[in-house]
């Protein structure tokens, strides 16, 4: 592990051979749940590395983490075949580096679309799922939501300088984030772009727009209760920002009535998807970790 990083890289191979990475924390931590952090669409690894440090570090139930680069972000292959960027094959993807970890069981937390990706390993494979926290994301995705993302990804910004980075951050999401610091703006130019040759790229195939630009955001997308439902005796927590746009009250308030045990967090003064890294959120992430296994633990 890096002393300095607090991590060290993992890379493992597909089911399709494709070359994927992982970021794993706290290698020596087994005594507890390990957790699991999936990220967003075009997101990866470096979105969870505060939090992870968090989990990893603590002085009480110190945690193993592994974030996951989904195959065409960041560090994990591109793939020549964009068909391939689904939430099926990614979910396939992560049990086969679970498989590679020797992990047969963890608590996992997902942002938007690894959120959805906790939804399909609920189907394929629901003894891995220990405990899950939904960030921002839930069984219905607001058709708002898709559209302001399809704005700030189609084309997606080469800012040339860090400067000029934040300002096209703050331009396209400030209004959804007022609580964030520069700090905080800092942190998200790190994780979405990667420094080259020819100044700032955002770190992902750039195909993976084309993926998500022939969804049409007028059309409701087909929800995804039933495999809510299925989840009902797992515990979990729901985090939304107030300013969301994609998951909406009215999913949260159904989501508590479909899954009585569920503990939910609004964030003031953000939007989709919560920087979990901000605020009381570490402390109330491992606080509901802690009790999820303390619990299993009594029963």
């Amino acid at each position: 592990m890096s002393s300095s990083d607090g991590f060290s890289d993992f890379f493992y191979t597909a089911p399709d051979g494709l070359r994927l990475h992982a970021r794993v924390y706290g290698e020596t931590n087994s005594v507890h749940w390990p957790v699991v952090c999936l990220p967003g669409l075009t997101r990866n690894a470096r979105d969870f590395h505060e939090l992870a440090l968090y989990l990893s570090r603590r002085a009480d139930n110190p945690r193993k983490v592994i974030a996951f680069d989904y195959r065409g972000r960041s560090q994990s292959a591109y793939d020549p075949d964009i068909s391939h960027y689904n939430v099926g094959i990614e979910a396939g993807d992560i049990l086969a580096g679970l498989a590679a970890l020797d992990i047969a069981e963890a608590a996992f937390i997902g942002t938007s679309r690894g959120g959805l990706i906790v939804h399909v390993l609920g189907a394929l494979r629901p003894a891995v799922l220990k405990a899950i926290l939904l960030n921002d994301i839930g069984p219905v995705i607001e058709a708002e939501g898709l559209a302001h993302i399809r704005t700030y990804l189609d084309p997606s910004p080469k800012p040339k300088s860090r400067t000029e980075a934040i300002n096209a951050l703050r331009s396209a999401h400030g209004g959804d984030f007022p609580a964030l610091t520069a700090a905080d703006w800092e942190r998200m130019v790190s994780a979405l772009y990667r420094e080259t040759d020819q100044g700032l790229l955002p770190d992902f195939d750039a195909k993976l727009v084309e993926t998500f630009a022939s969804l049409d955001p007028s059309q409701k997308l087909p929800d995804l209760w039933p495999q809510f439902d299925a989840l009902a005796a797992i515990p979990l927590l729901a985090i939304r920002g107030a300013n969301s746009k994609l998951l909406s009250v009215d999913t949260l308030e159904e989501m508590r009535n479909r899954h009585p045990g569920m503990e939910a967090i609004t964030v003031d003064g953000q939007g989709h998807a919560p920087f979990l890294e901000t605020g009381n959120l570490p402390g109330a992430i491992a606080a509901f970790l802690d009790k999820a296994e303390n619990t299993a633990q009594t029963k």
